[in-house]
């Protein structure tokens, strides 16, 4: 079903293969949808597609991977292909992605921020169950560095 929908979005597609230039998309992409940049924290992507005008993406790796926000207290798990439709702040109909809620795992359909102010993320499936998070849990360690030096030197001239 996944490959099928990639071969029916893929003839106006921009198709990027290899690690490094794969990562650098796909962080890219997210800036580009305002979305913040360790929501996929995949390894070793081996494709990456864009179709701007349907807004379908998809990103193929090796191996499956499970990774743990440790901020939320949650682990996702990432199918070897990951697919969803793409626009500001929100991915829907996504597929490849689940989280372990208890001892299930939930099959994530629905990436949003609604009001960008409140720095919310939520999580939806498909029977409109949500959950919503601190942006800040999903940035990934670069950026969350920065925002603490920036926080520091910013304390550190006030104090003078």
């Amino acid at each position: 079903m996944v490959s099928t929908q990639i071969a029916h979005h893929r003839e106006a597609a921009e198709i990027y293969e290899g690690e490094a230039i794969c990562s650098q998309k796909s962080r890219l992409l997210l800036d580009e949808i305002l979305l913040p940049r360790g929501l996929l924290p995949l390894d070793n992507i081996v494709e990456m597609g864009y179709n701007r005008t349907s807004g379908f993406v998809w990103l193929k790796q090796k191996h499956k991977k499970e990774h743990r926000f440790n901020a939320i207290g949650r682990t996702v798990s990432y199918d070897t292909e990951v697919t969803a439709f793409v626009e500001e702040h929100r991915m829907w109909r996504v597929t490849g992605v689940k989280t372990k809620e208890l001892f299930l795992w939930v099959t994530i359909s629905e990436i949003f921020v609604d009001d960008p102010s409140c720095s919310k993320i939520s999580f939806a499936n498909s029977s409109g169950i949500s959950r919503s998070f601190p942006l800040s849990a999903f940035c990934i360690q670069d950026e969350e560095q920065q925002q603490h030096n920036t926080t520091t030197t910013k304390t550190a001239v006030q104090k003078r």
